[in-house]
């Protein structure tokens, strides 16, 4: 099993490598390949960031009890 700090720093990576790519995204589907775009996709990586941030917080835990009830199902 990993550290917490270990576990914290990489949801901390992890949470803003998807929050940077899916803000882009998202962003780029809404707004289209503009100058607009470029200028609106920072904004919103800023915030999607701490909320992506927060929700793991609640869903990795949620995740893994899940994982491993469905783990411990398929060894019966």
């Amino acid at each position: 099993m990993t550290d917490k700090k270990t576990l914290l720093l990489a949801q901390g990576f992890i949470t803003m490598m998807m929050a940077f790519s899916m803000s882009g995204v998202m962003s780029l589907i809404a707004l289209g390949p503009t100058h607009h775009w470029l200028m609106e996709w920072p904004k919103a990586f800023i915030i999607a960031w701490p909320i992506a941030f927060g929700f793991t917080m609640v869903a990795g835990p949620l995740g893994f009890k899940m994982a491993h009830k469905v783990m411990s199902l398929s060894k019966r």
